[in-house]
């Protein structure tokens, strides 16, 4: 019997486990072999496609669950170096279920996997995700797979390269043509950016100028951890930017489906902004294409910026707020027919990518919008960004739903309005405007905090106030 316990690491949204303490090639042939049973034959796809990150064990872990997939009776075609945005790309250009070999932005020990349906569509625990771990679990227990039968006729594996095709779709979109020239410094933190931002920015007759930090593969991530939601994670990139007199900088995580943005001035970019900025384009694409305005959806999650629901709302298209995560943020894109969705994290999804994430087709975005106009990247993105807002704060509670209850009475107390949607958020009854989010953790005993107010000195007053009941 197996000690494994996958209820350990296979979590919400993926799998993100030590490797090999937990995730282990005899581990991953299990998975291959349930999510083929589980999600590929129920769906009558003729295969699955499977992708790796750069990190020095995905190439092994990746191949044992292609043969577990191909062991029962499914069809697998192998990527290889792919971004996580590459292996969504090839899940709706081949129109089959993927999985992607990687722990994003998590230290060098660990390794991961994102499951998804054919067409990119997402695979959580409530959508399939619990059932492929079940099995699995079912067949390490008992020291063997398919439950004791492999399929008869076993599927075969072979290999293709699509990076290729990735930047051609991309550009396929968001043509950065007749725009003028821009210096741009990339920090790839040794992630799957410095595959595929050569493929993507460094294309012949683009007017881009690419100085690269860190484009070298390498899962050990000797330069710094490939998390640029962290400010330490940012420095490097942000003394390159003014010191090669760039125009911008960007910043992609391990997995290189998320993407940061600095300024001209070493400052950076909120991604609440960019969400915006990128709202407006698309919204704009739509007009032009003969919609009407109100029949645009964006979608946003209940953490960005209050400037972004304004924005959208300027704009007379119609703004959705969702949960924090992807899973939801996809579902409710789907359901609306959004045309773009961003989150605070820096995740921003497209309904023109299979409705799924992608860092690249972001900065691309980006990239058209400043070489489009005469102004620098922080006049660009100005408006966009009005107020002040305190980042994240995570806080180690003993009693999470008893501190949630302290805020919860001095909000009702201030006359705040309050809505449950995603934890807790309180919105200020009246001038000077606030608004906070407070958010219980899924795997610890966290509560994270989001203050966003018109000006520092409310946005201080709130948070330490807050920040005093939770940590009382």
């Amino acid at each position: 019997m197996s000690t494994v316990r996958l209820t350990d690491f296979i979590k919400a949204y993926d799998v993100r486990g030590l490797v090999p303490e937990q995730l282990d090639a005899s581990v991953c042939r299990a998975l291959g072999s349930s999510f083929a049973q589980v999600v590929a034959l129920p769906e009558g796809a003729s295969g699955i496609v499977v992708g790796y990150d750069m990190r020095p064990s995905s190439p092994e872990l990746s191949r044992a669950f292609a043969a577990g997939a191909a062991a029962a009776g499914v069809d697998v075609t192998v990527i290889g170096l792919c971004s996580t945005d590459g292996l969504y790309f090839a899940s709706g250009h081949l129109g089959l279920p993927g999985a992607m070999f990687t722990a994003s932005h998590n230290p060098a020990e660990y390794n991961g996997i994102k499951l998804c349906r054919a067409g990119a569509r997402p695979v959580g625990l409530d959508s399939g995700l619990a059932e492929v771990r079940d099995l699995a679990q079912w067949q390490l227990d008992r020291g063997h797979l398919h439950g004791g039968t492999a399929a008869a006729t076993p599927g075969t594996v072979t290999e293709t390269d699509l990076t290729t095709a990735y930047g051609d779709f991309l550009h396929g979109l968001v043509d950065l043509r007749g725009g003028r020239p821009l210096k741009v410094v990339i920090d790839a933190g040794n992630g799957m950016a410095g595959l595929t931002a050569p493929a993507v920015l460094q294309r012949e007759g683009l007017p881009l100028e690419v100085v690269p930090l860190y484009f070298e593969l390498d899962g050990t991530f000797p330069n710094h951890e490939a998390n640029p939601l962290e400010p330490e994670n940012l420095r490097d990139l942000q003394a390159a930017v003014p010191a090669h007199g760039a125009d911008l900088g960007l910043a992609f995580d391990g997995d290189a489906d998320r993407c940061f943005v600095v300024d001209e001035r070493g400052e950076p970019v909120t991604p609440s902004a960019i969400t915006a900025l990128i709202a407006s384009r698309e919204v704009a694409r739509e007009v032009a294409a003969g919609r009407s305005p109100e029949d645009v959806a964006i979608v946003y999650n209940v953490i960005c910026s209050r400037a972004v629901a304004e924005t959208v709302a300027e704009l007379g298209a119609t703004g959705v707020r969702t949960r924090v995560g992807h899973s939801y943020i996809k579902a409710v894109m789907a359901e609306h027919e959004a045309v773009f969705g961003g989150e605070h994290s820096a995740h921003y999804y497209f309904r023109d990518f299979f409705f799924a994430d992608t860092g690249m087709l972001a900065a691309l975005h980006v990239l058209a919008a400043l070489g489009g106009q005469d102004r620098s990247l922080s006049e660009l993105v100005a408006g966009y960004d009005p107020y002040v807002a305190s980042g994240e704060i995570n806080s180690t509670v003993a009693d999470v739903a008893a501190a949630t209850e302290r805020v919860l009475a001095w909000g009702r107390e201030q006359g705040a309005r309050v809505d449950t949607l995603d934890g807790l958020i309180l919105t200020g009854p009246g001038e000077p405007m606030w608004w906070l989010s407070l958010r219980p953790s899924n795997t610890e005993p966290l509560l994270r905090l989001n203050v966003e107010a018109v000006d520092t000195e409310t946005m201080t007053r709130v948070r330490d106030t807050v920040l005093g009941m939770v940590r009382a």
